[in-house]
């Protein structure tokens, strides 16, 4: 009789043992819960520069005036004279023609002439940047010379601009890769005279943009994280609320653990997919500012 009531003592502390078994476990899943969840929060989407901080260099407008004459001066050559230029003052790289800067070019200067204003910004309010955007041109840098006057070749007009601080500048800005050109002539303030404007550019495609792909899979891998969360916490509380000897405690410990491996799981995934999207927003980042 003592030794079945040794035996009965027994099958109960080790039945007692299996449920406090269980639920050490489900202590220790959920503690790597909470450390998934406080190392995921660590890690900062990186953010693209949404308001690029787009440099405009607009030097003052340049009048030289000049004697009119029946020279005709070609874009072509305005093209040709700068790029020459850009060589023979340190090398740079020849600017590529652009037909959208060469269309936003032609617009202001007969915009000019038609509301006989000579300044950076129309009457209506556009300036540079606006002008080029309006012509589908979507930049990261850009500049804009405008001269007016009575030339004797295309190299005159170059050379004008060459001669003036800031119009040089933007010619022999290294960070320009592209160019449109107008020259028009017409009536300015009754006089005949010729205009020229050149829009310098450095286009938003130059800088390789972050997978878009790569942000929408971490905000779908976010969104599955808060739900399997919310999943953990609801059938934490039904633990705790649960007999350990009820016949459901077992099954309830299992799929809590489950969950919690597959928490952590997605976590370190999403967390190495965030590490790829922010180093390539900060690379797109670095090319924006120059760097």
């Amino acid at each position: 009789m003592k030794f079945k009531s040794i035996i009965i003592f027994v099958l109960i502390v080790l039945a007692f043992g299996v449920g406090v078994y269980f639920r050490d476990d489900a202590i220790k899943f959920y503690n790597n819960f909470n450390k998934g969840i406080q190392d995921f929060n660590k890690t900062n989407i990186g953010q693209t520069i949404s308001k690029v901080g787009k440099e405009i260099s607009t030097p003052s407008p340049l009048n030289v005036g000049g004697t009119s004459n029946k020279v005709i001066l070609l874009q072509s050559k305005i093209i040709f004279e700068t790029n020459l230029q850009r060589q023979e003052n340190g090398n740079l790289l020849a600017l590529k023609e652009n037909a959208k800067l060469n269309e936003a070019a032609a617009a202001k200067a007969n915009d000019m002439f038609l509301h006989q204003y000579f300044e950076h910004v129309s009457p209506s309010g556009i300036g540079p940047g606006k002008l080029v955007q309006n012509y589908g041109y979507d930049y990261i840098v850009a500049g804009e010379n405008l001269i007016l006057g009575n030339f004797s070749s295309e190299k005159e007009v170059v050379q004008d601009w060459m001669n003036s601080p800031g119009h040089r500048a933007n010619i022999l800005n290294n960070r320009y890769t592209e160019i449109g050109v107008a020259v028009v002539k017409g009536t300015y303030k009754g006089e005949t005279v010729w205009i020229s404007v050149q829009e310098f550019g450095l286009p938003m495609s130059a800088c390789a943009q972050p997978d878009e792909n790569l942000k929408n899979q971490i905000d779908a891998d976010n969104a599955q994280l808060n739900l399997l969360s919310s999943q953990i916490d609801d059938l934490k509380n039904q633990i705790n609320n649960t007999n350990q000897k009820s016949s459901v405690y077992k099954q309830m410990i299992d799929d809590y653990n489950q969950l919690v491996a597959q928490y952590n799981a997605l976590a370190e995934t999403t967390k190495t997919i965030v590490a790829q999207y922010n180093n390539q927003v900060n690379t797109f980042n670095n090319c924006v500012a120059g760097k």
